[in-house]
């Protein structure tokens, strides 16, 4: 299928008023690209497949909506015809779906003009300018599936449902992981660290808590490795059904996984539920400062002897972690590092 984008050059302040302008038009689902910093809150809602670090912010943002073209085509536009030159020229590529009625792309145009002109009269929204482009078909599901191809780590090949085993991998332990577009995939350099470090310490006897599951690749593998019983906590309520398939696609029985969505840090009946004292391991691949304040938290949770494996840490954060493991009374076992990132080993004595 086919889409048109209408992308707005604004300041940072208005977005979410523009934002909301649109909506009221039709314009859903914007997409926005600007440079402001993550705040601590939005830190504790995202894993490690993002840098902790960005450009600087340059109060300049971005708004893209894409609007859906209708099945009958009107007015086509001659072959290599931009869309902005089909406007000027009065001819029009296709007819949109807009609000469930199809409309043209100039009038589409002319009423998000006509809502940024009203904005501009009493705010600042920077430019104000609109582009426009028919984008190529677009999958947002599947597209991101190129990217993802099977790996090893050690001995364990890590492969999406739409490829196969090759014949020299047969020996090797198969994780079949689909992340879905909300988590990361275990390319990561942290989340390997994490594989590396539960093939070492987990056992037969073996319960691991999984803070920041995701889809579930450490708790599957642990579970894997032949640990006993693997709970996993996520804020995120996608993570449910992300968890759900990659437990049936690597033959997990539901018992032997468990998930509970809500923010083990700051919520004590999620703590209450997770249980104290009762783990071997806790796993935790998320970012540094978030296991700051994770740290003095799980220390509880963890079995006397029990085993916290953390990753998710940027280098220059190594120190962050390492001091907030001692302060908590853990014992530092290993410090291991993969590219840029840092995993810190410890164990409550």
């Amino acid at each position: 299928m086919k889409w048109t984008k209408f992308k707005v050059k604004t300041i940072t302040d208005a977005e979410d008023i523009i934002i909301s302008t649109l909506y009221d038009i039709g314009l859903e689902g914007a997409q926005i690209e600007d440079k402001v910093p993550l705040t601590a809150w939005e830190k504790e809602q995202m894993f490690v497949d993002i840098l902790p670090e960005g450009p600087e912010d340059d109060g300049i943002a971005y708004l893209s909506f894409f609007v859906e073209e209708a099945e009958e085509q009107t007015s086509p536009c001659p072959e290599n015809q931009s869309i902005e030159d089909a406007l000027a020229s009065g001819n029009t590529r296709s007819s949109l779906l807009l609000n469930g009625e199809a409309v043209t792309a100039e009038e589409i145009l002319e009423k998000v003009k006509a809502e940024l002109e009203d904005l501009q009269s009493f705010m600042d929204i920077g430019e104000g300018t609109v582009t426009i482009e028919e984008t190529e078909d677009l999958d947002w599901i599947n597209n991101w599936k190129q990217y993802f191809h099977q790996f090893t780590v050690e001995d364990v090949l890590v492969i999406p449902s739409w490829e196969e085993v090759e014949p020299e991998d047969q020996d090797k332990m198969v994780l079949h992981i689909d992340p879905g577009t909300a988590f990361g995939t275990g390319m990561h350099d942290t989340t390997q660290l994490c594989i590396k470090a539960l093939r070492k310490f987990v056992t037969s006897e073996t319960v691991l808590l999984d803070v920041g599951t995701g889809s579930g690749i450490l708790a599957i593998l642990a579970l894997m490795f032949g640990a006993k019983k693997a709970i996993g906590t996520d804020l995120d309520p996608c993570a449910i059904e992300a968890v759900r398939q990659n437990k049936e696609a690597n033959g997990i029985p539901e018992e032997d996984f468990r998930l509970l969505i809500g923010n083990i840090i700051t919520e004590k009946e999620v703590q209450d539920e997770v249980g104290y004292e009762c783990y071997d391991i806790v796993a935790a691949n998320i970012l540094a400062e978030v296991l700051a304040g994770l740290t003095p938290v799980i220390v509880h949770q963890l079995k006397k002897g029990g085993i916290y494996i953390t990753s998710g840490i940027i280098d220059d954060k190594e120190e962050t972690v390492v001091e907030a493991v001692k302060a908590a009374g853990l014992e530092v076992l290993e410090v291991n590092r993969q590219g840029e990132w840092v995993s810190v080993v410890a164990r409550r004595n």
